[in-house]
């Protein structure tokens, strides 16, 4: 039997500013539904990806910007990095960790992130 991680919820305070910051770097937006007056449901999925976040009203009690250690892994961090700055996105330099190269960056609530190239190995 698989298990599989495909939603995780990330507290937000301002849904549309939240969705513009991740439709700006590339998520797709897949479905955006306000089911009632205190429940708004958008789910947001990174390019390539089998697991998706989820943003709105009534999603989370968690508080907005307490998410941290979120990581998506690429083929290439320097053009993630790239990427992510050209997007407006202040992202921290790409920094080779022993296990990889990683960049970093936050949404505009402080919700933070890794992006991670695996290593090769021989």
């Amino acid at each position: 039997m698989d298990w599989k991680i495909e939603l995780v919820a990330i507290p937000v305070t301002d849904v549309d500013r939240a969705k513009a910051f991740y439709t700006g770097i590339g998520f797709n937006a897949d479905h955006d539904h306000r089911v009632n007056e205190n429940l708004r449901f958008v789910q947001l999925t990174p390019p390539g990806s089998g697991c998706s976040i989820c943003i709105g009203d009534g999603i989370t009690d968690a508080v907005p910007g307490s998410v941290e250690g979120m990581q998506m892994v690429v083929a290439d961090a320097e053009a993630a990095y790239r990427a992510l700055v050209a997007a407006g996105v202040e992202a921290t330099p790409v920094k080779d960790m022993g296990w990889g190269l990683f960049t970093f960056f936050a949404d505009p609530d402080g919700n933070r992130w890794a992006i991670q190239q695996l290593p090769k190995y021989n």
